[in-house]
């Protein structure tokens, strides 16, 4: 009854997302062209005594499933919606953009959502990719970039086992946590015009379709798309 009593609690829980939004650059106008870049998406599995191992099935499948879920969700929009997959744009310009993406992407998440901002970013939301950006422009014939990121892990059976004993004794033990954040960059000036962050409830498991739809309509949110 303990542990139907902890997993009832951990189902309640919902997905959680911070948006933030730059002001003063607008939003893409219909007709624009947006590149949707594949999710870059790492899932892992948390042993019983806290070790990660990475599942490549499981990886594969968070980052298809946001994929589709996600064009899905533009689908009836008004832009013209053209794809490209990371690991086929990795040469060249094109592929230091967007490994450029995921350390900027990184920073935003560090100095907008954590504990202490950077002086330079005290007047608003203001990151960007540079003028490199008009690199995938060109290339691609796109206006604008949505990049996907997803991080996180999910307990075992071992785990999950184990959060049971030692709660009895007043002992937290983590169940794996699952991240995504997604951006919208105007490829004229690199700008990010938007930037969300979500932290996903059980709900969200982005290693089914269902899941991925639940993510991936948290992750648009307020999105000026």
């Amino acid at each position: 009854m303990f542990l139907v009593a902890c997993l009832g609690m951990l189902m309640a829980a919902c997905t959680t997302t911070d948006v933030r939004l730059a002001k003063g650059l607008g939003s893409p106008t219909a007709g624009a062209t947006i590149l949707l870049v594949k999710p870059d998406v790492e899932l892992a599995l948390l042993t019983a005594v806290g070790m990660s191992e990475s599942r490549a099935d499981w990886t594969q499948q968070g980052a298809a499933n946001l994929e589709a879920s996600l064009e899905r969700a533009l689908a009836s929009s008004s832009y013209t919606i053209t794809s490209v997959d990371p690991e086929d744009a990795m040469g060249g310009r094109s592929g230091q953009l967007m490994r450029l993406h995921e350390a900027v992407g990184q920073s935003v998440v560090t100095y907008e959502y954590g504990p202490y901002r950077l002086p330079t970013k005290a007047d608003g939301f203001q990151w960007t990719l540079g003028e490199g950006a008009q690199t995938l422009a060109e290339q691609y014939g796109a206006d604008y970039a949505l990049f996907t990121y997803g991080r996180g892990t999910y307990a075992s059976g071992g785990r999950i086992a184990t959060m049971v004993v030692l709660s009895v004794v007043g002992v937290s033990v983590p169940l794996g946590s699952q991240q995504a954040f997604t951006s919208l960059v105007d490829l004229r000036t690199g700008q990010i015009i938007w930037f969300n962050m979500a932290v996903a409830g059980p709900q969200a498991d982005m290693r089914n379709p269902e899941g991925a739809d639940s993510l991936v309509a948290s992750l648009l949110k307020d999105a000026p798309l």
